[in-house]
């Protein structure tokens, strides 16, 4: 009991006791109790906040994909490998998976051309073939200094009049012209595949790949366009509407073909692949090609450049028909005429190709040697000797009585007769080739425009200049002056 003795003392009532008497400490206890209930609540609230700024803003990561692997996977949209593991291990690491040696520049040394890849045609380091392939520049092969500088403004031509695509535009790359006097000299519509297969294959020549060189975004810009324009199920490059579309198709392979092989790249191989294939297609049975698939009949002109493709395309590891490179040859034997050495564009020892009336006589067939030269570059390519066939020699002969001069007044300009003509007495060498270099300075290196926006180009005054234009003419006329470093001698006589 209390000291009244009514009522038992508990602990609440001495707690409101000492209140009483105290209130300043019952005003403690408050503030002390609610301080602890909010460092309770504090660790909590934290905790919650760190987790939802951990689930809302994930921490930013550097981009784990270079740029240039970027840019470079826009050269392949192609559909996902069958196998999977290829989107992962095609990586286009310039620092990484290009050939040992190579820069962004200018290839310089001797060393740094014997590491590219081999090329096609050219047999090249790591084959068991003698010779090699893809000589370049750096060894100085032969040819004066002003080559060199003839090549470089021409690709650098080129280079202005390539649409942001990729593609030379055959009949309206005069667009690129913003000030001065725009060029002239445009060629036909239906041509883009073609000349832009011929340009690329230029850029290729001089050491350019998607990897390696000064314009080895050129090259990339080119091949990607080529891929939009192939058909996924046939492997046609083009749309096929004009009748000659074969031509199109068969250099746009070649320059597909190559770009694949100098760079390796993996994703590349199922269009170049895809590309032959076409061609195999397109082919005579048992026989060589013609303007229309398998149409029974053959012709000289494009039976060179499909022959070249293959070639190529067999040196890169891709699957060709070998029957068809034993056919080729006999097709271009069938058409030489034994007495004269000179291969015919249709029918044994005929002439060179023109059209039917003003076209033929402003350029005379006799003023050039074109189909005999397409036979005689072919021949050595795929392995034909002169001392084994010594047609051969006469066809290097025949050719070289005719060389190169520029003379607009009596139609003598060829420049798809200078291109073979140019590698054929390469590979023929001694005399010939030095009379014809000679001849090729004078006609092609001193006619090259150096005047406001036509600096670099050519003019297309040429017996195709009409159909291909002034960028036909300066990619074809590069790949000519190529001819001095581009591939060896393939026989060591």
């Amino acid at each position: 009991m209390n000291a009244s003795g009514l009522y038992p003392i508990s602990f609440e009532d001495l707690m409101a006791e000492q209140l009483r008497r105290a209130p300043w400490l019952g005003l403690s206890t408050v503030i002390h109790g609610l301080l602890a209930f909010l460092l309770l609540l504090w660790p909590q609230e934290q905790g919650k906040q760190e987790v939802r700024a951990l689930s809302m803003e994930p921490p930013k990561s550097e981009d784990p994909i270079p740029p240039l692997e970027k840019e470079l996977e826009k050269v392949v949209p192609e559909e996902t490998p069958d196998d999977p593991s290829l989107v992962e291990t095609e990586v286009f690491d310039a620092t990484t998976d290009q050939p040992p040696s190579l820069t962004p520049q200018r290839l310089q040394s001797q060393e740094d051309w014997t590491n590219l890849p081999t090329t096609g045609l050219g047999l090249g380091p790591g084959s068991t073939n003698t010779g090699g392939g893809l000589i370049g520049r750096g060894s100085k092969v032969g040819g004066p200094r002003s080559t060199i500088a003839a090549i470089d403004r021409g690709l650098e031509w080129l280079r202005e009049h390539q649409d942001p695509d990729g593609r030379w535009d055959a009949d309206e790359f005069m667009k690129h012209d913003a000030s001065g006097v725009a060029c002239d000299g445009a060629g036909n519509s239906m041509q883009d595949l073609g000349v832009t297969g011929l340009a690329l294959l230029a850029y290729l020549g001089d050491g350019n790949h998607l990897y390696a060189g000064p314009y080895q975004e050129q090259v990339k810009r080119g091949i990607r366009w080529l891929r939009t324009q192939q058909d996924r199920d046939s492997g046609l490059l083009g749309s096929g509407n004009s009748a000659d579309f074969i031509y199109g198709h068969a250099i746009a392979s070649y320059a597909l073909v190559e770009a694949y092989g100098l760079s390796g790249s993996k994703l590349l191989r199922k269009p170049a692949q895809r590309a032959i294939d076409y061609l195999e297609s397109h082919r005579n049975r048992y026989g060589a090609w013609r303007y229309q698939p398998q149409s029974g009949d053959s012709d000289s002109s494009i039976t060179g450049w499909c022959l070249l493709a293959y070639k190529s395309a067999k040196d890169f590891g891709l699957e060709v028909n070998e029957e068809a490179l034993s056919y080729g040859l006999a097709w271009l034997d069938s058409v030489t005429d034994q007495g004269s050495a000179r291969s015919g564009y249709l029918s044994r020892g005929g002439a060179s190709s023109r059209r039917d009336g003003l076209h033929a006589e402003l350029y005379p067939r006799e003023k050039g040697e074109c189909m005999t030269a397409v036979a005689l570059m072919c021949g050595y390519f795929l392995g034909e000797d002169p001392q084994q066939k010594p047609i051969m020699q006469r066809q290097a002969d025949l050719i070289a009585s005719k060389p190169p001069v520029w003379n607009e007044v009596d139609g003598s300009i060829d420049h798809y007769y200078w291109y073979y003509g140019s590698y054929a007495l390469f590979q023929a060498g001694k005399q010939h080739w030095k009379n014809w270099s000679r001849s090729l300075t004078k006609a092609v290196i001193e006619t090259q425009r150096k005047d406001q926006n036509f600096a670099g180009s050519w003019d297309p005054v040429g017996v195709w200049g009409q159909d291909g234009g002034r960028v036909y003419s300066t990619a074809i006329l590069l790949l000519t002056l190529e001819a001095y470093y581009r591939f060896p001698k393939l026989l060591v006589r």
